[in-house]
């Protein structure tokens, strides 16, 4: 998803040195609609995630089993942030490219 992303904002971002068209408006707000919609269940499924992370920080220190379940899952969860702070700066950044697209087919 990282890559598609980065290649749909550099097709975008060349799209704006020619001239815009509506079909192009569409699509960019299209875009923005499925990466939003990818974003939110990231954001749900990482929330799920340190849900989880809490529990297994709190049964490993009841018992020293859940340790490595709590390493693992923190491990994971540092990625699964990364990946989602990439995601919203992102699509934030397709709200902008989005402006410029309306501000130059006016």
């Amino acid at each position: 998803m990282k890559k598609y992303i980065q290649n749909y904002i550099k097709e975008t971002e060349n799209k704006l040195t020619k001239e815009i068209k509506n079909k192009d408006i569409e699509e960019i707000k299209d875009k923005i609609n499925f990466f939003s919609h990818e974003r939110i269940v990231h954001m749900f499924i990482m929330l799920f995630c340190l849900l989880a992370l809490l529990i297994f920080i709190l049964l490993s220190l009841k018992n020293n089993m859940f340790l490595l379940p709590t390493i693992i899952l923190f491990v994971l969860n540092i990625f699964y942030i990364l990946h989602y702070y990439f995601l919203e700066n992102a699509v934030q950044y397709l709200y902008k490219l989005y402006d410029k697209m309306n501000d130059k087919i006016k």
